[in-house]
């Protein structure tokens, strides 16, 4: 009896696929302490080590899941915290389809492994790639993959270090706080998203004091992104109107 030996691997698609792995180490790095202080929390939360590895399998997405751990602890109903997950999570579309019409043509079996694993990080690293054109979806599902395995694996570090943790120690009951503290601080880029933080923050307070359980966090930021937009879109068309009556004069005819 003869065995025929297996099929080399193409040289070219090892080569794709460690640029992608060597891609994802800064996003790795990121990972593993907000994974961690997500798996602690969780865990403090009530789920078990299997309950926060699917979690961070199947929604893969940081804050929608410390939103819906902290809607947990309050015992929120499930259609809420679907609901919230939804509309965070609802920004990945833009993504998607920005990635789209700058990636190569793939099969649905490719595409739907990549669209899986698109997180912020993954789509500020893959997009300016595609857009050079030395990037394939080898190198891109590496890069999200071995960003989505730090994940996961972080957040099982955090789930299994949660049980030697005493409750409310070293203010691991405020990082989940802070670490929307952090994100909202990282979004602060104009007037018009300090306008969106103020309206959703003003609202959801306000709302708070008149209805019961989570809604006013869903309905503050459908307002707050809503009101942001018309804003933003408003004063983009005054500034273009203004410009096109008075447009300025050219360098050269100085």
């Amino acid at each position: 009896m003869t065995f025929s030996a297996a099929p080399p691997v193409d040289a070219g698609t090892i080569a794709s696929i460690r640029r992608g792995m060597h891609a994802a180490l800064p996003i790795c790095m990121g990972y593993l302490p907000i994974g961690i202080a997500f798996g602690v929390l969780a865990q403090k939360a009530g789920l078990s080590m299997i309950q926060i590895g699917l979690m961070s399998l199947m929604v893969f997405a940081g804050s929608a899941q410390f939103i819906a751990v902290s809607m947990m602890q309050d015992a929120a109903a499930g259609l809420s915290i679907i609901a919230a997950t939804f509309i965070v999570n609802l920004r990945h579309l833009l993504m998607s389809s920005s990635l789209a019409a700058v990636m190569p043509p793939s099969g649905i079996a490719a595409l739907s492994l990549f669209a899986y694993g698109i997180t912020d990080e993954s789509f500020a690293l893959n997009h300016p790639r595609f857009v050079g054109g030395d990037w394939d979806i080898r190198s891109a599902l590496a890069l999200n993959h071995t960003a989505n395995a730090a994940w996961v694996l972080s957040t099982l570090i955090g789930g299994y270090g949660g049980r030697m943790i005493p409750d409310r120690a070293f203010g691991l009951d405020y990082a989940m706080t802070a670490m929307f503290i952090c994100l909202l601080v990282y979004q602060m880029r104009g007037k018009w998203y300090v306008a969106t933080a103020l309206i959703a923050g003003v609202t959801s307070t306000l709302m708070s004091l008149w209805f019961e359980g989570n809604v006013h966090v869903l309905v503050a930021s459908v307002m707050a992104a809503t009101t942001g937009y018309v804003l933003q879109r408003s004063s983009r068309r005054k500034a273009a109107a203004h410009q096109a009556s008075h447009p300025s004069t050219s360098k050269d005819d100085a």
